[in-house]
């Protein structure tokens, strides 16, 4: 019987647009194993830091529970370490997730909201040193296309979401079916998790 995960997508006003699609494209490649589901503090459309709307399937006030949750970074997180509505929401749910994720600077919302003390992280290198400053319990990871922490999968920026969701197909289906995703996407999957050339670029090592 297969297992089918359901993905909650955070969206907020000013979310980072490829933080969001990228991962869908690759989750979405296994609709029979995931569902992918958006979600909002408000229900209705929800505008990105690039000017497109997406209408969102769920709000914070909908009972739902989501296996996964996905924070994306983008001009809005800096709006959102300061919402006391978002953050008490990602603590109830990362409780009860089986995976909380991030990419780029949504780590900073997961790390204000306590829910990375004492887990390795990463971040959006070009914003690091105010990511950091979000969350000083957390163990921050200069220099990471992305960071895996048993349950917890945090990515740097934009375009490391996609790599990210690989690694995490790969730990719920398996390597094959990774390899698969990236495949069909005609996407150059960067499987070392460790390469970062953006931490170098801006300073940071």
């Amino acid at each position: 019987m297969t297992v089918r995960h359901s993905i909650g997508i955070v969206l907020f006003q000013g979310f980072e647009i490829l933080d969001v699609f990228g991962p869908i494209e690759m989750l979405g490649m296994y609709p029979d194993n995931f569902e992918i589901l958006l979600v909002a503090e408000q229900s209705g459309e929800v505008a990105s830091a690039q000017g497109p709307r997406s209408v969102v399937d769920h709000s914070f006030s909908d009972d739902i529970h989501y296996d996964v949750l996905l924070v994306p970074g983008g001009q809005g997180t800096r709006r959102e370490v300061s919402n006391p509505v978002m953050l008490d929401w990602l603590t109830e749910r990362s409780a009860k997730a089986q995976y909380v994720t991030s990419v780029c600077t949504g780590s900073a919302v997961l790390a204000k909201a306590g829910i990375l003390d004492g887990i390795r992280a990463t971040s959006n290198k070009m914003n690091y040193e105010w990511v950091v400053t979000q969350g000083p319990n957390v163990e921050w990871v200069r220099e990471a296309r992305w960071v895996e922490d048993g349950t917890f999968f945090t990515s740097s920026g934009v375009s490391a979401g996609m790599d990210m969701s690989l690694a995490l197909i790969e730990r719920i289906l398996g390597r094959e079916a990774a390899d698969k995703a990236a495949l069909w996407a005609e996407y150059d999957w960067h499987k070392d998790s460790a390469w970062d050339p953006f931490a170098k670029a801006w300073g940071l090592v």
